[in-house]
């Protein structure tokens, strides 16, 4: 689910993609294999500010076998890129992270960025392949979407985030989603 991307990365950003270049992947000269480093224009940061302050460059491997991503260069495409943070301060994406064009995400997903995802990382969300599904804890969420659509991100990813109670436990809420009176300031997607 979007939220639990959100969750497990270290970096969250909205950005276009200038260009391409392939690179070596380390110093060492004997190390033959590339990456993929696309320069980027980072548009807006919802994650990851006590890490990286301007993101300009991000890393895939270069082979689509080793989980690179292919990204649009030179367009006026933007991206919701999600990914890590390595060791050497390299921003580092690959096919498991939660990589969309920016025009594809709904307006909940939009807004769920700046502050609903994160507020809510304590819930666990479930995937549910097969009936009959159970939820084993109260902070867990079921989510359906391979289930009733046969696709990952189906209506449950666009429109739901899973979210806390003041007890603890987590259900799911469907956007647009009552704003706490401190966010009214930062709503802007």
């Amino acid at each position: 689910h979007p939220q639990q991307h959100i969750c497990h990365s270290a970096l969250v950003i909205r950005a276009k993609i200038s260009s391409e270049k392939v690179v070596p992947a380390s110093a060492d000269p004997a190390d033959t294999e590339k990456m993929l480093r696309y320069e980027i224009k980072q548009i807006k940061m919802f994650k990851g500010f006590e890490k990286v302050k301007d993101v300009q460059y991000i890393y895939t491997p270069f082979d689509s076998s080793l989980c690179g991503v292919k990204l649009e260069a030179n367009s006026q495409k933007q991206y919701l890129l999600t990914g890590q943070v390595l060791s050497d301060g390299k921003v580092f994406i690959h096919l498991c992270n939660y990589i969309e064009p920016w025009e594809d995400l709904s307006l909940v997903q939009r807004e769920s960025l700046n502050h609903h995802y994160h507020l809510n990382c304590g819930c666990q969300i479930t995937t549910c392949y097969t009936v009959p599904c159970i939820i084993s804890a109260p902070n867990e969420c079921l989510w359906t979407d391979w289930l009733l659509e046969r696709k990952l991100y189906g209506y449950q990813a666009q429109h739901y985030v899973c979210m806390k109670h003041v007890d603890g436990t987590c259900s799911w809420y469907r956007g647009h989603l009552p704003l706490r009176k401190e966010f009214v300031d930062i709503i802007q997607p």
